[in-house]
């Protein structure tokens, strides 16, 4: 028998002192011999969990709860002021409003200028154009998506309108069940896999009346860009793969294929393919929105948040999904303001000094907007970057966690079916996993705490912050505390590629960034670019 790579074989023990390095031990021989009876103990109760059926589905026991000690929460919660516009022209060809924001979409369709069925026929007829190209689309629901346009038009017509998502067409990252579909995570060995049931977001959205039109692709496992069908295409350069793993979301919301989309983010995966693609996308506090019905990668990690064309229609779309779900023990319930009406010159704005000073891909580019955030009257203070507690060592929880969801998948050898069988891929990172010691994985958790307390000690004063997207350990760091963050587009690099800048907020705070994104982009005319190849 093995046990993390000592041998137990005839009552006869080998030297544990292969191992010992990596577990930060220095045994005698008389404590080496000691110890394998409890290994071989050990051993046999793995195996016995390991007969035991244990679904993805299955969480934890022990929650993750990313609020710090002395934080207070919001309230109340009062009713949305958007600051929709009263009127919005038609363009002058239909064709054009696969490039329209949901805020202006919403306007049109409330007022019978559009109907939910044409935004989703436009949607439909562009999926089959170009979802192809761009290796974005894993399942069509066509024949669904336009019963429900039809029921939300008919609704529409007699009044019984349900709010700003009412027939507006989107789609969502294939890691999300949907009763009757295919949910492949992106990975070859589940692409025909059918769960019951549907994910809590979806079934928020489907009572908001908004069209579910396509299951989106995701990087095998939420990692990447790589999926079994292929590599998903960035829409401004489709030589490139669109970044990871929200791969298709953020490629087909760019390209016009849906009004807005669903991701999920564990470390970056909102944030790196809107960045890529020149989305807009809200990664949304740890625990705002429900993950039930969605795959589990790190259950203390994962969030799952919209990706649009503007900062505005995340908002709007984060409002709906948002909220304390009894089938996911880890959500929270808490308030979610948002007012146009909050004038900018009263928030509390830092921004990253030394991050922004750094040499690093982009930076021109954030310079320039940070001169435009100053130009709306804001003031800008410098805030140093808490470097107290090492972050990048509590990467291993996430680590960790994977290697658990997948655990099955990995002892059975089915991992060979992954596509990506780099080093750095999945496969490989999960039998890696396998040995992180328990007492590392706690004591992980415990310096987590301690960063979780040092980030609401330094920062509970500021309403927004502002970084650069990758800049520094901040994106590591701020998913491991559970902050959320705006990410829009703020230009292009010497290449082509568009570049991004990130408004980070207040825990459960997303109103404040997401107001700030706004005004920049009302300012500014990154989110309105349209790529050329998919015109």
């Amino acid at each position: 028998m093995v046990f993390s790579g000592i041998l137990v074989a005839q009552n006869r023990a080998q030297p544990t002192e292969a191992i010992e390095p990596l577990l930060g031990l220095a045994l005698t021989p008389a404590e080496r011999d000691s110890l394998m009876g409890d290994l071989a103990q050990y051993q046999k109760m793995y195996e016995a969990l390991h007969t035991l059926p244990l679904q993805n589905a299955v969480p934890m026991s022990l929650v993750f709860n990313p609020i710090p000690q002395g934080f207070v929460m919001e309230p109340r919660q009062v009713p949305h002021d958007w600051g929709l516009p009263k009127q919005v022209a038609m363009p002058a060809r239909l064709e054009e409003l696969a490039f329209f924001p949901v805020y202006k979409l919403a306007v049109l369709v409330r007022a019978r200028k559009v109907t939910s069925l044409q935004l989703t026929q436009l949607y439909l007829d562009r999926i089959r154009t170009f979802a192809d190209t761009l290796q974005c689309v894993i399942t069509v629901l066509e024949a669904t998506a336009l019963a429900q346009a039809r029921a939300a038009d008919e609704e529409i017509k007699q009044g019984k309108y349900r709010g700003l998502l009412h027939g507006i067409p989107y789609g969502i990252k294939d890691l999300m069940a949907v009763e009757g579909t295919r949910t492949t995570w992106g990975a070859a060995p589940y692409q025909d896999q059918v769960i019951a049931g549907t994910a809590t977001v979806v079934k928020k959205l489907e009572a908001a009346g908004a069209v579910l039109l396509c299951k989106f692709t995701l990087g095998a496992l939420a990692m990447g860009d790589i999926w079994y069908g292929g590599v998903t295409k960035n829409p401004w350069n489709l030589k490139q793969g669109s970044s990871g793993s929200s791969a298709g979301s953020a490629s087909g919301t760019v390209a016009g294929l849906v009004a807005f989309s669903i991701g999920t983010e564990t470390l970056g995966s909102i944030v790196s393919p809107s960045t890529r693609c020149g989305a807009s996308g809200i990664r949304p506090t740890f625990g705002r929105v429900s993950r039930h019905g969605a795959m589990a990668l790190s259950w203390s990690m994962d969030k799952i948040g919209p990706i649009c064309r503007s900062a505005l229609d995340a908002a709007i779309v984060l409002a709906v999904i948002q909220g304390k779900d009894e089938f996911d023990p880890f959500s929270i319930a808490a308030p979610y303001n948002f007012s146009a009406r909050t004038d900018l010159k009263k928030l509390k704005i830092g921004y990253f000094k030394a991050l922004f000073e750094a040499t690093y891909p982009g930076k021109a580019n954030d310079a320039k907007a940070l001169e435009v955030i100053r130009s709306l009257g804001v003031e800008l203070v410098a805030v140093d970057v808490p470097m107290d507690v090492p972050v990048v060592p509590l990467r291993l929880m996430l680590t960790a966690e994977a290697a658990a969801s997948f655990d099955e998948l990995t002892r059975s050898n089915r991992d060979d079916a992954l596509t990506d069988q780099r080093k750095q891929a999945w496969p490989n990172i999960f039998r890696a996993a396998r040995f992180i010691p328990a007492v590392e994985y706690i004591n992980a958790s415990r310096h987590r705490y301690q960063l979780i307390q040092l980030y609401h000690t330094r920062l509970k004063d500021y309403d927004v912050i502002l970084s650069p997207s990758f800049g520094g350990t901040q994106l590591l760091t701020t998913n491991l505390t559970g902050h959320p963050c705006v990410v829009i587009p703020n230009g292009f690099d010497d290449k082509g590629a568009p570049t991004s800048i990130s408004f980070l907020g207040k825990l459960f705070g997303e109103g404040a960034p997401a107001l700030l994104a706004h005004a920049y982009q009302q300012a500014t005319e990154w989110e309105d670019l349209v790529p050329p190849a998919v015109k």
